[in-house]
């Protein structure tokens, strides 16, 4: 299976539009599982790309580029790792081993791509000095171009080449590296959701925490059952907060009676 003219071009699109989104305005374009679905819909398997997104989405939960900081681009990854999987027939866990060393890669193109940008934050700074207000802004749109080229410029190199690259996975590439990479495939996502758990209030809702982990590794309910459960559980804790809000009067005086059916106190 080769790839058509118009399959690169809509691929290149979406990994420049990516970064953009990612700077811009926010749309989703920056997340893997966005990112993978609409790369596998590209290739004829949504399901393989979404399969693929959302694991290299869990690698990144909780972890966040801020300032100056460059971080593995794993959404340029899940692009590559869909592609790649759908051109040789190979399951996730080709995508994702693949999907690493991209994601990687990627973090030095980020760079050079943060340091490229330089140059017109420079001229950006003297229009403003000398109040040339249109060149302020058509500088603006030139510093989107290193960003757009850092993604766009290496996956159409990859995919131009891509049979020739995945036959070079698939024969040259020996099989402890890829199984190594398979394996830090299956270790990143639980680092990304150690992560989160991190950052969020964990010691007070480990209660909730221990019931979605046996509903998921010991009950085998699926992410959507798990899913439905923790909203039933957030549910349950804003009902029972907002009747211990109710059951104190506005100056602090807590309430005295029983409640009705209504949710109300009667004497």
């Amino acid at each position: 299976m080769d790839l058509a003219v118009w399959q690169i071009i809509l691929l290149v699109i979406l990994a420049a539009c990516t970064i953009l989104d990612a700077l811009t305005l926010v749309i989703g374009l920056n997340f893997p599982v966005i990112t993978g679905t609409l790369a596998g819909i590209i290739m004829g398997d949504m399901v393989l790309g979404l399969a693929i997104g959302a694991t290299l989405q869990l690698m990144v939960l909780g972890v966040g580029t801020y300032g100056g900081a460059s971080i593995p681009d794993f959404t340029t990854g899940a692009i590559v790792g869909t592609v790649f999987a759908v051109l040789s027939g190979q399951d996730a866990e080709f995508a994702i081993g693949l999907a690493i060393p991209v994601g990687l890669l990627m973090v030095q193109l980020d760079i050079l791509a943060r340091f490229t940008n330089t140059f017109f934050l420079h001229r950006i700074d003297s229009n403003i000095a000398s109040g040339n207000i249109s060149a302020v802004k058509r500088n603006i749109w030139y510093g989107a171009l290193p960003w757009a080229l850092s993604r766009a410029v290496p996956v159409f190199i990859m995919l131009t080449f891509g049979q020739g690259v995945v036959d070079f996975i698939l024969n040259e590439i020996p099989e402890w590296l890829m199984g190594g990479l398979r394996v830090a495939g299956g270790i990143l996502p639980v680092v990304g959701i150690a992560i989160l758990l991190r950052y969020l209030p964990t010691n007070k809702f480990v209660a909730y925490l221990i019931i979605g982990f046996v509903a998921a590794a010991y009950l085998k309910v699926p992410m959507l059952g798990v899913a439905l459960i923790g909203v039933a559980l957030a549910i349950i804790y804003f009902k029972q907060n907002f009747k211990n809000q109710v059951a104190v009067g506005l100056n602090g005086a807590a309430l005295v009676g029983e409640e009705n059916e209504d949710g109300e106190y009667e004497d």
